[in-house]
């Protein structure tokens, strides 16, 4: 039997659900420069709420490098390919015009792009490409040098001597690190969902302070700056601890012994995300941030932290936050990072749902 027949309407729609449904972020700001309303396509690139941003500077949200202040002054300004402070985001490179509202004196409305270059999408920047490349140099790098090791220690065993021992330890050790290697790549094609449930997050980040005070942070202070009032989020417990203890670690990396690090948690009303334009928004309210008062990533590096194999540590493998980030999404939230206050600090946010 036929269901019933959706009813189609030919009027034109709301000019809301218009504003709503363009596939560019847009903000409309009042002759004040406050934020009156934000499209769907703002949220996500900018990772605030309509409900966060109304009333906000949006000299705040959307924070250009003094060269532009004068350069603005005027009825309509464009920037293409510029280097701006993005929300919660950090800085990217985006294409953005500000033009006036007519017959309204001081209104304007703002489109934010990012720009081709910062996706990715050039032959240069390509992210498939520069991972690609990346995976290819890191592994040629990581197992040449211990199967080098392997192959000097076999050929002085074929040679008989006094060293047995010590050289089979050595080859021992050698495998096992590129075993360890091999198990790190794994873990970004582990396809299985993970088991989310209802979970206090406060024992777990307890837990994980424990152990970095013991290990990765020993020597460093950590603070904590705690919601007392945060509902149960919904997580899965082994996978939020590895996110927060990765985060710890390169917080502690960071700080080099000499600088602090805060643990803390915010229930954020109203925030809500879209995973993409044009897709509905879920609420994710819990927030649990690491923050640090490290120096922050390279501006070069920033843009692309969360890819495989980028690392601005001399040592680095570039594999901790790309795992970071996709046990975030596993868990349906997102993981962002940003140099925020004054003076400035390093915040890694996650933001996770709430529980039922």
């Amino acid at each position: 039997m036929a269901g019933p027949r959706r009813r189609v309407t030919t009027s034109a729609p709301p000019f809301a659900e218009l504003f709503a449904a363009l596939p560019v972020a847009a903000l409309i700001v009042d002759p004040e420069g406050r934020v009156v309303h934000a499209n769907s396509a703002s949220e996500t690139l900018l990772n605030f709420s309509e409900r966060a941003m109304a009333g906000q500077d949006v000299d705040t949200l959307v924070r250009f490098a003094e060269a532009y202040a004068d350069r603005r002054s005027g009825r309509t300004f464009a920037a293409y390919d510029a280097d701006v402070g993005i929300g919660r985001i950090g800085r990217l490179r985006v294409d953005l015009v500000e033009c006036g509202v007519p017959d309204h004196p001081g209104w304007t409305i703002v489109t934010i792009r990012q720009s081709p270059a910062s996706r990715g999408h050039t032959a240069d920047r390509s992210g498939g490409a520069r991972a690609a490349v990346g995976a290819a140099a890191m592994l040629a790098h990581e197992i040449k040098n211990p199967l080098s090791g392997i192959r000097g220690a076999a050929q002085l065993l074929r040679e008989g001597g006094d060293e047995g021992a010590e050289l089979t330890r050595l080859i021992t050790t050698e495998v096992d690190r590129i075993v360890a290697l091999i198990d790190r790549m794994q873990d970004f094609t582990d396809t299985r969902p993970l088991t989310l449930e209802p979970a206090n997050v406060y024992p777990l980040l307890d837990h994980v302070r424990q152990v970095a005070t013991a290990g990765v942070a020993r020597g460093i202070a950590i603070d904590e700056r705690f919601d007392p009032s945060l509902p149960p989020a919904l997580i899965d417990r082994d996978a939020l601890t590895q996110v927060v203890l990765n985060l710890v670690k390169n917080a502690a990396e960071a700080v080099h012994g000499e600088g602090r690090i805060t643990l803390a948690t915010a229930y954020r009303h109203g925030m809500a995300v879209s995973a993409a334009p044009g897709r509905p928004r879920h609420p994710l309210p819990i927030e649990v941030a690491v923050i640090d008062t490290g120096p922050g990533a390279s501006p070069d590096i920033a843009e692309h932290m969360f890819e495989p194999f980028v690392s601005g540590k001399a040592e680095g493998r570039g594999l901790g936050l790309p795992l970071v980030e996709k046990l975030v999404r596993d868990m349906g939230g997102i993981v962002t990072y940003s140099r925020e206050g004054e003076p400035e600090v390093t915040v890694f946010r996650i933001l996770l749902q709430r529980a039922a």
